[in-house]
């Protein structure tokens, strides 16, 4: 699977914005679907994931509440939208894609492939 973030870009705090990644293969509907997020000097964390049919979604704490993933099988495409962003929110955002069913979402080593990011930069 090759997964090709986009949609991010400059906003301020307060704002919106709809990242997308789009995926290769046949088989998307079969992958759980996660996003992540790395800011300058810290590591990778966990933003938001879906399971493999849609109908389980799972968010980090510091999100929850401003951000909502959904996918569309057919489009072999996973959205993170994400309202009321504040400066913290600035990073590099990863999709990534899981075979596994179940286990723990927010895990980085549970995914097997990953896009290569696009940056989200809020201002105050």
């Amino acid at each position: 699977v090759q997964l090709q973030a986009s949609g991010g870009g400059l906003v301020q705090a307060g704002g919106s914005l709809r990242l997308s990644c789009a995926a290769s293969g046949r088989t998307f509907s079969s992958y759980g679907m996660g996003w992540f997020r790395q800011a300058p000097g810290k590591e990778r964390e966990f933003v938001a994931a879906i399971s493999q049919s849609g109908v389980s979604t799972y968010y980090a704490d510091s999100v929850k509440g401003r951000c909502t993933i959904s996918r569309e099988n057919a489009k072999n495409t996973v959205y993170l939208e994400m309202k009321s962003l504040k400066p913290e929110d600035t990073a590099v955002y990863y999709c990534a894609a899981r075979r596994r069913y179940g286990g723990n979402w927010s895990l980085v080593d549970e995914y097997n492939y990953w896009g290569q990011g696009t940056l989200v930069t809020v201002s105050s």
